[in-house]
């Protein structure tokens, strides 16, 4: 076990830090939905933080983090995983990782309520999750990519999103061990987008099909 410094630390497989998150803070207000009728125009309140209700699900749905050095990066994944219900963050390689105030920054805290684990090396955790059932599916443009909007997931699927460097992308031993490898068809010039955006594309497609597989 080992303590963690705001440099990334070293980590052998064999010794895993588990974060588990803490329970959400208790809102009173509850959520509703709002429909409003063609021809009629309905008044929009902004509400403020304190007035947000947690929905509280956790989707079979897990990020696999590997070489992203940007402490920013890295929190941005930590609030999405909160926001979209993924269960857990594997941290691996030169991640950057908790205690770290650029990552806690951007996180907005929520590495608090989202279980993480460090470990160095990746591909033991990746061969261990396909054991236990997950489908791993690396974030990568290839000769044989699948464009996400092909992607499906079949019902009581668990998947394991793969992330890599923001430089270099997913390393080519994790795409040999990944199950399916998918991409975001671009319109533009450019072949690629930040890092956290592009996970938040695919993190929403995924859970909105997981939505519908439980349904």
């Amino acid at each position: 076990m080992s303590s963690h410094q705001n440099k990334n630390p070293k980590i052998s497989v064999a010794s895993v830090e588990h974060h588990s998150p803490l329970s959400p803070p208790d809102i009173s207000i509850q959520g509703q939905e709002c429909t409003q009728l063609e021809g009629q125009r309905s008044d929009h309140k902004q509400l403020d933080h304190g007035q947000h209700q947690p929905g509280g699900k956790r989707f079979p749905l897990c990020l696999l983090v590997h070489d992203i050095r940007v402490p920013a990066n890295v929190g941005s994944l930590f609030r999405l995983a909160d926001a979209l219900g993924i269960e857990q963050l594997w941290l691996t390689g030169d991640t950057a990782v908790p205690p770290d105030n650029k990552l806690r920054k951007t996180a907005r805290s929520t590495e608090k309520y989202v279980a993480y684990e460090v470990v160095e090396e990746p591909e033991p955790i990746l061969k261990m999750l396909q054991k236990k059932g997950y489908r791993i599916v690396s974030l990568e443009l290839t000769n044989n990519s699948t464009p996400l909007n092909e992607f499906c997931i079949s019902c009581e699927e668990r998947i394991c999103l793969v992330v890599g460097s923001e430089n270099y992308g997913v390393n080519p031993s994790l795409l040999s061990l990944s199950d399916t490898v998918v991409h975001i068809p671009m319109q533009g010039v450019n072949s690629s987008m930040n890092l956290a955006t592009a996970c938040a594309i695919v993190c929403y497609t995924f859970v909105q099909q997981l939505q519908e597989t439980q349904s």
